[in-house]
């Protein structure tokens, strides 16, 4: 695709250059700043100053003056003309003879005593543009000698040259051109590569210099640009490699120059541009009877054989904007990215990333999403660009305004979607994501209030499920600018999380309260009731509880209740006194009775208010229950089963004043032998189960209850006297009244029966009748005797365990002595006197050796058996 990339511009004209004389030609030229020379045909020398002028409108033009002009004597065509600067001198080839010219005086140098300012029989020379040699007032030059197969490297000086080193070529030269110590040479059917240093060579592609004119030309350090067969420009560094793709121009180039990233060429016709980027043509310009083309720093020449033109390059970036008018990203950012090394750091840094967000724009209205972010999070994008091109999202108090000149071509999205509805909600999901993803990087710094304001209105806007994730999290949303925006989408839910994220709870909870109670209508959450209770039971403002709360227990007491059940135990939290809340549940029964339940049961308060006062609410629903009619069984049995329970397993409530208020109740007769036994009133309560209620299994389980965690003695007392309660004796075995029959018999035959271990079998056997049959008790004796048995061996072998402990003990503590024990014939028994013939002896405590013997026959004549210690001791 074209790119207007140079413009032509006349810059000596054909009347100026050779007045009236019509057979003059342009051979050479060569250009040094604002100076132009020129060789013709009939051996002169022109020299013309050119002046850049620049019109109102931008417009490059050129302003020729011709300063002198010299006739050289040879009457042959001027062939090459080359400066140096340095020294101030122009190399010369005319006639097969390269030599000085003055710049100024276009006079032709004198050879210097002891050397020549002149070399013949040349076909071709070149200079070296990154030379060797350190000397600054000395240019390299690179010659072809027309008589031999060679390349001479000469050191040109202000009045003469001088030979430095000459290498031999396997055909004649016909071009060449010189980096460093590398020569880039054009042989008869070959290119190649030679190293006038090292004399190493490297061939590079076959070339018929006699079809066409051969092209070296270089281009950089250590590369060149070569005329290849098929109408190929490649390129070819110093080791002989190609690191570039080669362009494809004309079979009958006559020139070529390089102005980056452009290369250009010259044929008959026409001047042809390819980008060295993508090697695509890219702009091409007709020009007849060309015959020159050279690049002088940076500044292309070419001519015809009447007159000169400036290849002008147009700025790049308005190559780069017209490549971005044109749609064109890729080609746009290649160019930029290709021509960095030639723009200062700074500027090619700013220049870039503008490039990168123009063309994320281009892309984003093209709908190719995934490009357009990638451009703009490399061209590092403030991210509000993009959301002003959507109505409204901005909030009313941002201070943004856009880059100008403008980044992009579009008023807003309804202009750049055109009606197209789809398009505009494909480029809203767009921007959702986009924000999303940028609201936490160092894209959002400085302007996160308006990424995240809006990002909320799209997603109120699209009924997204992110907007409760926003609110909920850190963020930056503006209050004023979100709240007509919520509203207008019914997402109270999410306008009472801002209005909290915003230390304005009272708000938030009011507005939550009118959508539950149906004065505002939102969707969003359908426990939002539930959500109610959980945000006041960890909420801070204990005022805000109080207040609420009281809305909260009218709708739903069971859950409301929770506001003050669930509230966590934290530093952040003040904690709520009990009294108060007992208090402040006083309207609330049933509320009420939860948080007993809850201080009681599972905070486990060590109060004896707070567990009276539950039994009471127990006791109170019991009789409320009872008092119906008909009566609710179920609930009614649910209901003890509740107050029995408290009853039996808590300690701190007021029995006594429990039981005064069943007293005159008979159908809590359950619920009052408990209390009785509570109290330690065992007899009443055993009284009550086994006579009033006949429950002769409530009342075996009264005995286990009220002696858990007591020792045996007291267990086997109860046992005992629920014994007697069965027999309608007491303990001392006197009868009591005339109250029995066969089931209180058959029940303490079943208690003795089941529970054997726990009576002392002596005094049951004394408080029995004497008509019991022993097979009747069967069951109780042989568990008696068992037990019995048990505990006499158990005691024994508790015994024998002491006894062989101490052994050990002892054993322990003589073998940590450490001491042997000697006996000799000399030495004497402790207990007999007598001396010791043999090693084995008995060691008394304190170890006093004495014989075996004599310590068998005291311990069988004394009534207490010592303990003693065996030890085999040698000599």
């Amino acid at each position: 695709m074209s790119v207007k990339a140079f413009e032509l511009v006349p810059a000596v004209e054909r009347d100026l250059l050779m007045g009236d004389k019509a057979r003059i030609n342009i051979e050479c030229i060569e250009c040094c700043g604002k100076h132009l020379y020129m060789g013709t045909n009939d051996c002169f020398i022109h020299h013309f100053l050119l002046d850049e002028v620049t019109s109102s409108k931008g417009k490059l033009s050129y302003l020729a003056q011709k300063l002198l002009h010299k006739y050289l004597g040879l009457k042959k065509p001027v062939a090459e003309l080359r400066a140096a600067s340095a020294l101030e001198r122009l190399i010369v080839l005319c006639d097969g003879i390269v030599f000085l010219v003055d710049m100024v005086t276009l006079e032709t140098m004198p050879s210097a005593a002891g050397g020549g300012a002149k070399i013949r029989g040349v076909t071709a020379f070149c200079i070296n543009e990154n030379p060797v040699n350190g000397d600054p007032f000395c240019v390299e030059m690179g010659v072809l000698s027309s008589k031999r197969r060679t390349v001479q490297i000469y050191m040109v000086y202000e009045d003469r040259v001088q030979l430095v080193k000459e290498v031999t070529t396997p055909e004649q030269p016909c071009a060449v051109s010189v980096d460093g110590y590398f020569l880039c040479l054009a042989l008869a059917t070959q290119y190649m590569i030679l190293n006038y240093n090292t004399g190493a060579s490297q061939d590079l592609f076959p070339y018929n210099s006699e079809e066409r004119r051969p092209i070296v030309k270089r281009i950089g350090r250590e590369e060149f640009l070569l005329a290849a067969p098929g109408g190929l420009g490649m390129f070819a560094n110093a080791e002989g490699v190609s690191q570039r793709a080669p362009v494809n121009w004309s079979e009958s180039v006559i020139g070529a120059a390089v102005c980056f990233p452009y290369v250009v060429a010259l044929d008959e016709s026409f001047i042809t541009v390819h980008s060295m980027l993508d090697q695509q043509l890219k702009q091409t310009l007709s020009f007849r009877d060309g015959h020159i083309l050279q690049d002088f720093e940076g500044k292309v020449i070419l001519a015809s054989t009447k007159a000169v033109y400036v290849l002008v390059p147009l700025p790049l970036e308005r190559q780069i904007q017209d490549l971005l008018a044109s749609h064109r990203v890729e080609e746009a950012l290649l160019l930029t990215e290709g021509a960095q090394q030639n723009i200062p750091k700074d500027k090619y840094q700013i220049l870039h990333k503008r490039i990168l967000q123009q063309a994320g724009f281009i892309q984003f209205g093209q709908l190719q999403f995934l490009e357009a972010k990638e451009h703009f999070r490399k061209g590092q994008l403030d991210v509000r660009e993009l959301i002003s091109l959507y109505p409204l999202l901005l909030p009313a108090s941002s201070s943004f305004t856009r880059c100008h000149p403008p980044l992009h071509e579009f008023a807003d999205l309804n202009h750049l979607a055109q009606g197209d509805q789809e398009k505009v909600l494909r480029c809203k999901k767009f921007l959702i994501s986009y924000l999303g993803e940028v609201r936490s990087t160092e894209v959002a710094n400085g302007c996160k209030e308006d990424v995240d304001t809006a990002l909320l209105k799209l997603y109120a806007e699209q009924d997204h499920d992110s907007l409760l994730d926003l609110l909920a999290s850190d963020n930056a949303c503006q209050l004023a600018d979100s709240l007509p925006w919520l509203e207008k989408y019914h997402k109270y839910f999410a306008l009472g999380l801002l209005y909290h994220y915003n230390g304005q709870d009272s708000a938030a909870l009011q507005l939550w309260i009118r959508v539950v109670d149906g004065d505002l209508q939102d969707s969003t959450r359908s426990d939002l009731y539930e959500y109610i209770v959980d945000f006041l039971y960890s909420c801070s403002n204990l005022d805000l509880i109080w207040k609420y709360a009281d809305w909260a227990l009218q709708k739903d007491p069971t859950i409301g209740v929770h506001i003050f059940t669930k509230r966590p135990a934290s530093k952040d939290l003040s904690e709520l006194n009990p009294d108060d809340v007992i208090t402040y549940l006083g309207k609330h029964s049933q509320a009420l009775l939860l948080y007993l339940e809850h201080l009681v049961l599972e905070r486990r308060t060590k109060k004896e208010k707070f567990h009276t006062h539950l039994a009471v609410l127990y006791l109170e629903r019991v009789l409320s229950l009872l008092s119906e009619s008909p009566t609710d069984e179920q609930k009614l049995t649910r209901a003890r089963e509740r107050l029995q329970g408290l009853l039996r397993e808590s300690n701190l409530y007021r029995a006594q004043f429990l039981l005064g208020k069943m007293e005159d109740c008979e159908q809590l007769l359950l619920e009052r032998a408990t209390l009785h036994g509570k109290l330690e009133e065992h007899d009443k309560a055993l009284h009550i189960l086994v006579h009033k209620l006949r429950d002769f299994p409530s009342a075996e389980a009264f005995c286990t209850w009220a002696s858990c965690c007591r020792d045996s003695a007291y267990r086997q007392q109860l046992f005992h006297l629920l014994l007697g309660v069965y027999l309608d004796r007491n303990l001392s075995g006197k009868p009591q009244t005339a109250a029995g029959g066969g089931d209180l018999e058959m029940a303490a035959v079943d208690l003795l029966n089941r529970h054997g271990e726990v009576f002392d079998a002596v005094r049951v056997l004394r408080m029995l009748p004497e008509g019991w049959s022993l097979q009747l008790l069967r069951p109780f004796l042989g568990r008696a005797i068992r037990a019995s048995m048990h505990a006499c061996r158990t005691s024994q072998i508790a015994l024998g365990l002491a006894h062989s402990e101490n052994l050990q003990l002892l054993h322990d503590r003589l073998k940590d002595r450490k001491k042997p024990v000697f006996v000799s014939e000399k030495k004497g028994c402790h207990l007999c006197h007598n001396t010791f013939s043999e090693p084995d002896v008995v060691c008394l405590p304190g170890g006093v050796p004495v014989h075996t013997h004599c310590v068998a026959q005291r311990v069988r004549d004394s009534p207490t058996k010592r303990r003693l210690t065996n030890s085999s001791n040698h000599t």
